[in-house]
């Protein structure tokens, strides 16, 4: 598989946005896209993560056909990457051994965690998560009904207003299942691959 980023020069800030994009979403994107582009973030990379440790269990589409799925959404946008780098890594996925794989390919970037507000109040529960605060910066975005009063108080920890857009893998997903459309949801090569391998049917 290819390392998209690898080609990038060295002492970029990049923006790392986690995921399991089962599938991604117009949400997604606008939120990956607006912070490569209204922040000092030079680019956004999305890891896609084959399984998440909050996740056993559940159905999940192939880790390759997700990331199939995210390099149709980015094609042609050259502010944002895919990355396959948990592919190889031991399963579940913990966020600071790809943080460390990543420092180790690319010593000289320096990566920035962009977390949803409603995901910051788990933090301590991850594995290591005081290294985590302590060795990198971490940018919120505003999630539906979440309150950043506290996050404001955290050092390293910066929100930022990005659009509040309450779309969801699982609505997108429900939607396919019963026949409804998905249009705008997601992009038109995403829908067009969905729908032409009959995900979630």
């Amino acid at each position: 598989m290819s390392s998209p980023a690898s080609a990038a020069p060295t002492g970029r800030k990049v923006g790392l946005l986690f995921g399991s994009f089962n599938p991604i979403h117009t949400g997604h994107l606008i939120l990956a896209h607006f912070m490569a582009t209204h922040t000092d973030l030079e680019e956004v990379w999305l890891i896609v993560s084959p399984q998440s440790p909050f996740k056993v269990g559940q159905e999940m589409l192939g880790e390759n056909e997700r990331l199939d799925l995210v390099q149709r959404a980015i094609a042609n946008n050259d502010r944002l990457r895919v990355l396959d780098v948990e592919f190889i890594m031991p399963m579940p996925s913990y966020t600071i051994d790809t943080l460390d794989e990543l420092r180790h390919q690319y010593p000289n970037h320096r990566f920035v965690l962009l977390m949803g507000e409603d995901n910051l109040p788990g933090l301590p529960r991850w594995k290591e998560a005081e290294r985590i605060l302590t060795e990198n910066e971490i940018y919120v975005y505003p999630r539906p009904g979440v309150d950043a009063t506290e996050v404001n108080a955290r050092s390293g920890v910066r929100v930022v207003e990005a659009p509040l857009l309450d779309i969801s893998a699982t609505f997108v997903r429900e939607c396919v299942r019963t026949g409804k459309s998905i249009r705008y949801l997601v992009p038109e090569a995403v829908e067009q691959q969905i729908l032409t391998a009959g995900y979630w049917k």
